[in-house]
């Protein structure tokens, strides 16, 4: 033969190609709402900071703002000025998926699908939100959602597709308390996380803020990580510019170890505490315990 190869090679090769083609169209990513219950606990910067973290690991990645009437996370990626069409656009077939997917301006495997802003979130039928989410799935590795407030609507198309809930609190006792509501609510299977967001060790140690250890006896969900309360996440928010990109911040490190921890590897929480190793050993005795 002109290249030397077998008619058996060719079959054996011809084989692997159909299967690999069999394997992509068959693999599926996942699908992971980013939820809380009460608003302003952080669920938005959080989405942007574990999408931009994960996409950074090599992962492709698609944020999803299901939040319609006040979106607000293509701000947190700096990528307002590049919004054109909507995910409702999408679903009414006024647009294609792959025009209403907005580029990360960092990170060349992360999009972003936006919401509407003109829009309420009655005008998403939960089963056009699930079919969106699935074909969503079968083209990136994952897919983050970011969930509105509340437990209307919005949070029922937000969930619909997911297969794993990160529930995202503040050391709050209403904040808490939705968390452990919205909990109740999360579909059958759903398999859920924590995050405890901006903590104050300081607070904490004087007994003027709940513990890591006392929401998670309240909560009992795997601890997937605790985000310190500092001014660089703000400053990092209103730039655009998710703090997770950033190798020489301590809130970054958070989040990418939060990350780590979503993909299954057994990487410590980071110590915030002062007192040498505090949220290590809290770690390792919830670990222990589940």
């Amino acid at each position: 033969m002109a290249d030397g190869r077998s008619a058996a090679a060719l079959e054996a090769e011809s084989v692997e190609v159909r299967e690999d083609a069999v394997s992509a169209a068959q693999r599926e990513g996942t699908a992971i709402v980013i939820t809380s219950g009460k608003g302003g606990v952080g669920k938005t910067t959080s989405t942007a900071n574990l999408g931009a973290a994960l996409a950074a690991r090599g992962r492709s990645v698609c944020l999803v703002d299901a939040d319609v009437g006040l979106r607000n996370l293509d701000v947190v990626l700096g990528l307002e000025n590049r919004v054109v069409h909507h995910f409702l656009d999408v679903i009414e077939k006024a647009c294609s998926l792959e025009e209403a997917l907005v580029q990360d301006k960092r990170v060349p495997s992360l999009v972003l699908l936006p919401a509407a802003q003109t829009r309420e979130k009655d005008d998403v039928a939960t089963a056009e939100m699930a079919a969106l989410i699935e074909d969503l799935r079968k083209r990136y590795d994952y897919v983050l959602i970011d969930c509105p407030a509340g437990i209307e609507m919005g949070f029922k198309n937000a969930v619909v597709g997911a297969q794993r809930a990160i529930v995202v609190t503040t050391p709050e006792v209403s904040a808490v308390r939705d968390a452990d509501r919205v909990v109740g609510l999360l579909p059958k299977g759903v398999e859920a996380h924590l995050i405890v967001n901006r903590l104050r060790p300081q607070l904490v140690r004087r007994g003027k803020m709940l513990s890591v250890a006392q929401i998670d006896e309240i909560l009992r969900l795997p601890l997937l990580g605790v985000i310190p309360d500092e001014a660089e996440v703000v400053v990092a928010t209103n730039r655009g510019e998710p703090v997770s990109l950033n190798a020489a911040s301590r809130t970054g490190e958070a989040y990418r170890r939060a990350v780590s921890r979503l993909e299954g590897e057994q990487v410590e929480i980071d110590d915030y505490s002062g007192d040498g190793g505090f949220f290590e050993r809290l770690a390792a005795w919830i670990g222990g315990r589940r």
